[in-house]
C-alpha cells in the first residue's frame, strides 16, 4: 500500500468519524429544542388551569361579597331596590370585567408559550438541517482531496506519458 493510499484511506476514515459526530450534534441540539417546546407547551396549559383556579377563587370571593353588600343594605333597614340594587348590579358588571380581563391576559400567555414551543421546534429543525449541511460539506470535501490525490482534481495535474 502506498503512502498516498494510505492517506486517502486515514482522511475517508476521518471523514466518517466526523459526518457522524456532526449528525450526534444535529439530533443533540434538536432533541434540545424540541424538549424546550414540550416545557412551553406544558408551561401553555398550566397557565390555563391557572386561570380556571383563579376565576373560582374569584367567585367565591364575590359571592362572599356580594352576600355581606345584602346584608349591610339590609341591616340598614333598606330594601333591596334603588341605590342597593344598583351597588349589587355595579359588583357584578364589575366582576364580569375582572374575570374578562383573567381570560384575556390568560390567552395571551398562551399564546406566547404556543409560539415560544414553535420557534423552539423551528430552531430544532434548522439546528437539525444545518448538522447535515456540514456533513454534506465535510464528505464533499472529502471526496474532491481524494479525487486531487488521485489526480483527478484541479491542484496535481499529471497527465500520462504518451509514447
Amino acid at each position: 500500500m502506498g503512502l498516498e493510499t494510505a492517506l486517502a484511506v486515514a482522511s475517508f476514515g476521518s471523514t466518517v468519524v466526523q459526518a457522524k459526530n456532526q449528525s450526534a450534534a444535529g439530533k443533540y441540539n434538536q432533541a434540545i429544542q424540541n424538549r424546550n417546546a414540550e416545557i412551553a407547551d406544558q408551561e401553555a396549559v398550566a397557565i390555563e388551569k391557572q386561570k380556571e383556579f383563579d376565576i373560582q377563587r374569584f367567585d367565591q370571593k364575590f359571592t362572599q361579597l356580594q352576600g355581606q353588600t345584602t346584608t349591610r343594605i339590609l341591616k340598614t333597614g333598606a330594601d333591596l331596590s334603588g341605590t342597593g340594587l344598583r351597588v349589587l348590579r355595579s359588583n357584578a358588571e364589575q366582576a364580569e370585567v375582572e374575570k374578562n380581563i383573567m381570560e384575556y391576559n390568560a390567552k395571551i400567555g398562551q399564546a406566547r408559550k404556543f409560539e415560544e414551543a414553535n420557534f423552539s421546534r423551528i430552531q430544532g429543525q434548522v439546528a437539525r438541517q444545518t448538522a447535515r449541511t456540514a456533513q454534506l460539506g465535510t464528505i464533499a470535501q472529502t471526496g474532491t482531496s481524494l479525487l486531487r490525490m488521485g489526480g483527478y482534481g484541479g491542484g496535481n495535474k499529471q497527465q500520462p506519458v504518451m509514447d
